[in-house]
């Protein structure tokens, strides 16, 4: 498969777009399920349904083709201003038909360098997911305490300040 061609946002309304995201989200945290030892993600268990009336802003990677590639989605925190304010990366996810091949590194550089690039930006993943963990570490997030949500899950935070005026 070749790589991603470009990024743009993602319209959930639309049922298709919706039901590709969902398709993908499962595949991927099947897999980070795995690579984890723990088969409880939420994601996991949600309905296109809820998906679709989750507040979150997405960005799709698309293939030359319109494939979907892979979708990064997130939220400003809830006491954060509309503009400047922290934002929250939800869920950063890869067609594993698609895994190494950029996929994760061109969504969240384009955030970084235009949606994201006036805000500190904070996202957790599974403390055992190695791929993960480096993808972070290699652009510039800086790692904090690891926590657990619930038993059996053991999560790594970053962190990355805003690097716009």
């Amino acid at each position: 498969m070749p790589p991603p061609a470009h990024v743009r946002p993602l319209d959930l309304a639309d049922a298709a777009t919706a039901a590709a995201v969902h398709r993908i989200g499962r595949a991927a945290y099947g897999v980070e399920a795995e690579l984890i030892g723990f088969d409880g993600i939420p994601a996991l268990r949600e309905s296109l349904a809820e998906l679709r009336a989750r507040p979150l802003h997405w960005l799709g990677a698309v293939s030359a083709e319109g494939a979907l590639a892979g979708f990064l989605a997130w939220a400003r925190e809830p006491d954060a201003p509309v503009r400047g304010g922290p934002v929250r990366v939800d869920r950063l996810c890869v067609d594993p038909a698609r895994f190494r091949r950029g996929v994760a590194s061109l969504l969240l550089e384009h955030a970084l360098a235009g949606v994201f690039a006036d805000r500190p930006v904070e996202v957790a993943t599974g403390a055992a997911n190695a791929p993960a963990l480096r993808l972070y570490e290699r652009l510039g997030f800086v790692r904090g305490a690891d926590f657990s949500p619930v038993p059996g899950l053991r999560m790594a935070s970053f962190s990355r300040a805003a690097t716009g005026p």
